[in-house]
């Protein structure tokens, strides 16, 4: 879809040794040679292609005869296979789609040479009893089903994505396409956590496995979390902050007396570890270093974990108690290498009254210059990003500006999102701090530093 789209795919495939890497491109040759060439450094590279199958998409979109596009997919599978044998294609809008075309499509695009047949709810618009009988239906009408793996691909526009992710799963599906989180176009897609732990609790139902290491879930959850800007929802399954809390009291007396009265599944399993204090203002930099690693976060340079315990240190002298998620938030503010920080705040102080329009005073190094500035807005947080684009000028957007609190109590840091577009780029920025206007401008300054570098691809927003 862009360069950046493009660069993003290549350099996952350069990386990553142990999993597929897929490029998905419409049954259009420009899009599937572009994709071609994202993967062609990956050790086992997919090409998904697709096109749509439902009446209204051929008729309003496509402005194609189903003949026609019966005569692109199979086009499609042939370009795609001048780079890989794995080739998956999906028939999108599927779900209101013609189960007699479906079976046509499916026939063809197998006998091209497609390994993987994917069926499609693009507009979350099945039920699961319904999208259940449409996978049971292709799998016993389509010829040389067999051969190839079903797989699904359920939005949430009538939040059940999930649900029919499982029903199809039940009906012969063995592959399921999910987002952690649930991210996704519109309301989103079926989320990965749950559809994983659903199979794994329910094994005396679903007559099958994932190689899934669930205990990476929720640290997965908190990263795509933080990258996106997209907070989790408390009482969100498996990894929003409430999954594992039971408030009422005939719960919570069962499950002192046995845990499994109300929890079906461990918390320790999905990656929940217990919210304890774990370094305190005298810990030494290789306690921290190795408390980081038990969390799963690495730090690539020493210099970037000289930088990360020196704001330990700062956080340390603010705050009584020091949890896990601080530390995810201050690995986080850390993850800008020092090469790239063109700007960086060195002090801050805001003046506010009561009837009185707000002061900040912004002090900051900028290319490694110092330089002080001051601006009004009508709050604090608008004044402190008024300072900052007077000494930066970035001529940015501002899309959006999230605030949450990291931990309870009233020493909590808060973590602060700012996502900045400027000629087409958008970029996210976090900072976390606990002064909530000092968290602000870290992370608008985290923003700019990523437009500065050039080191975010188009829309990471997903």
């Amino acid at each position: 879809a862009s360069n950046g789209d493009f660069e993003a795919v290549r350099t996952i495939a350069e990386a990553i040794k142990e999993s597929t890497v897929c490029s998905l491109a419409r049954a259009n040759e420009n899009d599937i040679r572009r994709s071609g060439e994202a993967i062609r450094p990956a050790a086992r590279g997919r090409i998904h292609t697709f096109i749509a199958t439902s009446p209204i998409h051929m008729e309003k979109k496509l402005r194609m005869t189903p003949d026609q596009v019966v005569e692109q997919a199979v086009k499609a599978i042939g370009w795609a296979r001048e780079y890989t044998d794995d080739v998956e294609f999906s028939a999108e809008d599927a779900g209101r789609s013609d189960i007699d075309f479906l079976v046509r499509i499916f026939d063809a695009v197998i006998k091209a040479g497609a390994k993987t047949i994917n069926v499609p709810d693009t507009v979350g618009y099945n039920v699961p009893e319904q999208y259940a009988a449409t996978i049971r239906t292709l799998i016993e009408r389509v010829p040389n089903s067999d051969k190839v793996i079903w797989s699904v691909h359920c939005h949430n526009d009538l939040g059940l994505a999930v649900s029919n992710s499982l029903a199809a799963v039940m009906a012969g599906a063995r592959q399921v396409e999910c987002t952690i989180n649930g991210l996704g176009e519109r309301a989103g897609n079926a989320s990965l956590e749950e559809i994983v732990m659903a199979v794994r609790t329910r094994a005396d139902v679903f007559p099958v496995e994932s190689r899934i290491d669930t205990t990476q879930i929720v640290p997965a959850s908190r990263l795509v979390s933080q990258i996106t800007g997209y907070p989790v929802q408390p009482n969100k399954a498996i990894v929003g902050a409430n999954a594992f809390a039971h408030e009422s009291g005939i719960h919570q007396d069962g499950v002192l007396k046995h845990r499994e009265t109300y929890e079906i599944m461990r918390a320790e399993d999905v990656g929940w570890g217990a919210n304890k204090l774990v370094l305190g203002k005298h810990s030494g930099r290789n306690a921290f270093r190795a408390r980081l690693l038990e969390l799963g976060i690495e730090i690539g340079s020493e210099e970037q974990l000289n930088l990360a315990f020196a704001r330990f240190k700062e956080l340390a002298d603010k705050k009584h108690e020091i949890f896990d998620q601080d530390l995810h938030a201050l690995a986080s503010d850390e993850a800008i290498t020092p090469e790239f920080e063109h700007y960086r705040l060195v002090s801050t102080r805001f003046h506010s009254e009561t009837g009185e329009t707000p002061l900040a005073e912004i002090t900051l190094t900028a290319g490694g210059r110092e330089t002080h500035s001051k601006s009004s807005g009508s709050g604090p947080v608008d004044a402190a990003f008024k300072a900052i684009e007077s000494v930066a000028a970035s001529g940015t957007e501002l899309l959006l500006y999230s605030v949450n609190a990291i931990t309870t109590g009233t020493d909590a840091q808060g973590e602060v999102t700012v996502r900045l577009a400027r000629d087409g780029r958008i970029v996210n920025g976090q900072g976390s701090d606990t002064d909530i206007i000092v968290a602000s401008a870290k992370a608008y300054l985290n923003a700019l530093n990523k437009l500065h570098a050039g080191s975010e691809k188009l829309n990471p927003q997903v």
